[in-house]
């Protein structure tokens, strides 16, 4: 019985494992901004995803899902996908703009932190096809693309206030009502194993060449479908109802 239990509770350690692993990195990060080392502190964001989404799939993969796996991933997704990426963001461009960069980047994090809160309490409620909002790792890592691209090419140097509104934007975004695809549950029915495995060797394929770039397009675009549907959406309706 007594190796029973501690196999049960080794179980429930293990996905925990995988949430500590994301807010360590996510500390590091902050290290390596606060040291200038800003493509090392976006690698240690975009890492830190990877642990925070085999955590998830690891617990339900052992059925050792729990209250306190689900607080702990929330804390350290504030950590890792939260503060990490606004203190990236200060240290490279918020600093240029005194007051005003402070604020974004406070706002950001307050605003991921709400985006959290909401997220745990609507658990079971919505929809998991859809997101309600732009999830916090999503955001953060959107702002380590932008940093890398930003410092990869000079054609954003003196036009650091178009990632300033950004930064705005993204928050806004995450504690918005638009909808975006979570890619959950994706049809994996025989008809379409062979489309979404050759778009899946594609993608990787030019991520390979153009890491950076392809990157920072793809996430841009997912952020900006959201919200071009939903402005379509907003006047479509509008424009019905005019004609009613």
């Amino acid at each position: 019985m007594t190796n029973s239990s501690n196999k049960l509770q080794l179980m429930y350690l293990f996905p925990n494992l995988f949430t500590a692993a994301s807010a360590f990195l996510g500390v590091i990060s902050i290290l390596c901004s606060a040291s200038g080392q800003f493509e090392k502190a976006a690698f240690y964001i975009l890492l830190s995803l990877i642990f925070d989404g085999l955590d998830g799939r690891v617990a339900r993969l052992t059925n050792a899902t729990s209250k306190f796996g689900a607080e702990f991933d929330s804390l350290a997704d504030i950590v890792a996908f939260g503060v990490a990426p606004a203190i990236l963001f200060y240290f490279n461009i918020g600093h240029m703009y005194g007051k005003l960069g402070s604020l974004l980047c406070a706002m950001y994090v307050v605003f991921g932190a709400i985006r959290l809160a909401r997220f745990n309490i609507m658990i079971g409620v919505s929809e998991p096809s859809v997101f309600i909002g732009v999830p916090i790792p999503t955001a953060a890592v959107v702002l380590a693309m932008w940093i890398l691209f930003y410092g990869e090419y000079d054609i954003l140097k003196g036009a650091e206030w178009i990632l300033l509104v950004g930064i705005g934007l993204l928050s806004f975004l995450m504690v918005s009502n638009i909808r975006y695809p979570s890619f959950k549950k994706v049809d994996l029915k025989k008809a379409h194993l062979i489309k979404i495995l050759v778009y899946l060797v594609v993608a990787f394929s030019f991520l390979y060449l153009y890491p950076i770039e392809v990157g920072t397009g793809l996430i841009t675009v997912y952020l900006l479908y959201g919200l071009v549907r939903a402005i379509y959406t907003f006047c479509v309706v509008k424009f019905h109802k005019n004609l009613v």
